[in-house]
């Protein structure tokens, strides 16, 4: 069994001002997928003492 190298997760971009039609009837929003990529993200890379 092999031990694959992790791939290191870009940082999410926040969706841009015009990705977001602000009716809150998305599911999912593109705001929901950028906050899980974002945990993703820093769960990934924990922040440095």
């Amino acid at each position: 069994m092999q031990n694959k190298p992790k791939v290191a997760i870009p940082k999410p971009q926040k969706p841009k001002p015009d990705e977001c039609c602000g009716g809150g009837t998305c599911c999912p929003c593109v705001w929901d997928e950028y906050r899980q990529k974002y945990r993703d993200w820093q769960a990934q890379n924990p922040p440095s003492n």
